[in-house]
């Protein structure tokens, strides 16, 4: 029981990102806090940093496993196979960002009310199902030592203050009256399946690999799409500095 305490708090801190980050949208401070820009370019340092040092070696590891395990064609590709669902991850993740910006440039006649909605509920269950794995790989973070998942969580609680600012600004008052709750019900939901229903580390690598490609791309989006609205030196300070804890770490 003692070695499900960890994940499950991990879980409450992630799902406590989305819960109070919205609640406090229309607060003058909070208004102050986001329109500072280089805030969310420094969230989005952290989280690049802790895929090129952290996850990225992980998938290396996993690559040669599942090279290892293969037979056949599998032995020839098995160590691209895991960087190849990373990829799938990222660009899925892009073609989501592509829709809801698509939507967004044209102008308020010209989408229907159903439209909207159906592009807001497919942003929102596509952001439930990716914070439910992050909290699914909770439980296995946990079993690597305190360190691991102390890390992994810092990562991805400042990862979801992207994915919340950015669900808030494209969505306003619909999201954060009702969707962050939802996002943090998914994370505490996905805890739990990963405390009681493992998966094999085959699984688990698969699994891995699809969180890699989602946290470069949902960072990266933040940062990168108006180059006015990015800042270079909080994004480029918080991922060395991010990086050294992690190689200290």
């Amino acid at each position: 029981m003692h070695a499900h305490i960890a994940p499950f708090a991990a879980a409450v801190i992630l799902a406590l990102v989305y819960a109070l980050r919205g609640s406090a949208g229309e607060d003058r401070f909070s208004a102050r806090f986001w329109a500072r820009r280089r805030w969310v370019s420094a969230a989005a340092g952290v989280s690049v940093a802790y895929v090129f040092v952290d996850l990225l070696p992980e998938l290396g590891h996993f690559g040669a496993m599942l090279h290892a395990e293969g037979g056949g064609i599998g032995t020839v590709f098995g160590e691209q196979r895991i960087y190849v669902l990373a990829l799938v991850s990222f660009v899925v993740m892009y073609g989501l960002q592509h829709i809801v910006l698509a939507a967004h440039e044209r102008s308020a006649a010209a989408v229907e009310r159903g439209e909207r909605d159906a592009i807001y509920w497919l942003h929102l269950l596509s952001y439930a199902a990716y914070s439910a794995l992050i909290g699914y790989l909770l439980a296995e973070r946990a079993e690597q030592g305190v360190v691991v998942l102390a890390t992994y969580t810092f990562a991805m609680a400042i990862h979801f203050i992207i994915v919340n600012h950015a669900l808030a600004e494209e969505h306003g008052a619909l999201y954060r009256d009702a969707g962050r709750w939802w996002l943090a019900l998914s994370v505490l939901l996905g805890a739990a399946a990963g405390v009681f229903v493992p998966v094999s580390e085959l699984w688990f690598a698969r699994l891995f690999a699809v969180l890699a490609g989602g946290v470069v791309i949902t960072s990266l989006r933040a940062e990168l799409p108006d180059h006015s609205r990015g800042r270079f030196w909080p994004f480029c300070l918080a991922a060395l500095g991010y990086a050294f804890l992690l190689l200290a770490a």
